[in-house]
């Protein structure tokens, strides 16, 4: 009994440090997918065009859900990440898209990230909608990139 209490103990001191080494790479690859899309965000508030387009991996796909007004049918639309940026670089220098985020949920599994992050954004400081957005990202050669973005977007229900 004595000599299985020691490996017992033996195994649990290895183990620790293992475990430990492996929650910081897992913190490390979080604090890099969520770097990736603040980036995005802070090129938003900024009017960068550059830094936004950056983020993203080629092809990415860009979405967004919502109720419509009048039918109150659900709705799914079709963007473009060329689209976006574009506006990003049209946008006047005095307009300051503000996408705030109240929190990062991740889950990470190898190369690929899942990010809900639920969100208020304001134009010039002036509420204009809330929901939710949904990023995919996979680690590339080149570093974590998005490759998806799916969001909600209400008036209503934003407390």
């Amino acid at each position: 009994m004595t000599k299985l209490v020691k490996m017992a103990a033996i195994a649990v001191i290895v183990a620790i440090p293992f475990g430990k080494t492996v929650q910081a790479q897992a913190n490390t690859e979080k604090k890099a997918v969520i770097a990736v899309i603040k980036q995005m965000f802070d090129g938003m508030r900024k009017g960068d065009a550059d830094m936004v387009a950056g983020v993203f991996y080629e092809n990415a796909a860009m979405q967004t859900t919502f109720t419509h007004k009048q039918t109150q049918k659900s709705m799914l639309r079709n963007g473009s990440v060329e689209n976006f940026v574009a506006a990003i670089k049209k946008k006047k220098p005095s307009d300051v898209y503000d996408e705030r985020i109240s929190e990062y949920v991740v889950k990470i599994d190898d190369n690929l990230a899942n990010v809900w992050t639920p969100y208020k954004f304001y134009l010039n400081d002036k509420f204009s909608h809330c929901g939710v957005n949904n990023f995919q990202l996979f680690k590339s050669d080149k570093g974590w990139k998005i490759i998806s973005v799916v969001d909600t977007r209400r008036r209503n229900g934003c407390e």
